[in-house]
């Protein structure tokens, strides 16, 4: 059942990384805090529902209990926009897309939870995929800001600190992860995601605070619908994310990543970007490791 919970979070939170990239405007210096306003509106949405319409527990004591796992997220996250705004340095980092592949291996090395022969290869093509994907996209986007004359700090693209962000965030994502996989063998996923949705709702009310009340920007329904969805998308994906790495971190964790990939499809079949055929061998790629995950599931 993982495998199909893994499948379903890719193509959701494929379709929130898509809609983010959509909604997100560079011009836009509040785009960030926009964004964590929708994902934050919809899953308090969630959550509420969770509770009073489907009963799902929740108290205090249950959402400190999984809080550092939101806050290893959470963490993560803002380090995300820090590198995109401030050092020109996105999550297609191939560093940063490998946080999937060390979760799996802290679970391997503390849980003592072990992957089947055909899995560990899968693995490692899903990883291979991921991280060369990302250098492609890199390399692009370097390519672009050259042709485009924008003036980019050389500090800023080669130096320490753009190597320390990408290596950080694998680190606490990865991190989320693993404590994840902890947690929720003591904790109902159902009471976890809650947790997590309602510490996001907070983190949206902040936002918003900050960009309604101190900015006091105005918002525009047409402009911020593709945050909305993004928030739709992300909350979709979480909530099958969570059940997948209950029952199977180790496997799920790398497979999971792998829905950066699944980006690049949704940009080619809406927004008509053209991929290279490095592209489309990787996605290739990776979509043999996930078959490989299928026959090993159906095997077990």
């Amino acid at each position: 059942m993982w495998f199909w919970l893994s499948l379903v979070s890719i193509l959701f939170w494929s379709g929130s990384d898509f809609f983010s990239k959509l909604g997100s405007k560079r011009e836009d210096k509040n785009s960030q805090f926009k964004m964590i306003m929708a994902v934050g509106l919809v899953m308090g949405i969630h959550a509420t529902v969770e509770v009073v319409v489907n009963g799902v527990e929740f108290n205090l004591g249950v959402m400190l209990q999984y809080l550092p796992v939101s806050l290893l997220y959470i963490l993560a996250m803002f380090l995300g926009y820090i590198g995109l705004r401030y050092i020109q340095l996105s999550l297609s980092s191939p560093i940063c897309n490998s946080s999937g592949a060390f979760a799996a291996i802290l679970c391997f090395a503390f849980l003592h939870t072990t992957l089947a022969p055909i899995q560990i290869v899968a693995v490692v093509l899903i990883t291979i995929a991921i991280v060369m994907l990302a250098y492609f996209e890199r390399k692009m986007d370097e390519e672009e800001l050259i042709a485009s004359g924008e003036k980019v700090d050389k500090k800023y693209m080669n130096s320490f600190i753009a190597i320390f962000f990408p290596i950080f965030y694998l680190i606490i994502d990865g991190l989320g992860t693993f404590a994840d996989a902890i947690v929720l063998e003591s904790m109902n996923e159902d009471s976890a995601n809650v947790a997590y949705e309602y510490t996001f709702l907070v983190l949206g009310i902040a936002a918003a605070i900050y960009v309604l009340g101190v900015k006091k920007e105005k918002l525009i329904v047409k402009r911020e619908t593709p945050k909305l969805l993004a928030g739709i998308f992300e909350t979709a994906g979480q909530y099958a994310y969570i059940f997948a790495i209950g029952a199977n971190a180790i496997a799920a964790a790398p497979l999971i990543s792998s829905y950066c990939m699944f980006s690049v499809i949704w940009a080619r079949i809406f927004m008509k970007e053209k991929l290279t055929w490095k592209q489309y061998a990787m996605v290739g790629l990776a979509i043999v490791g996930i078959v490989l995950m299928g026959i090993a599931e159906a095997g077990e």
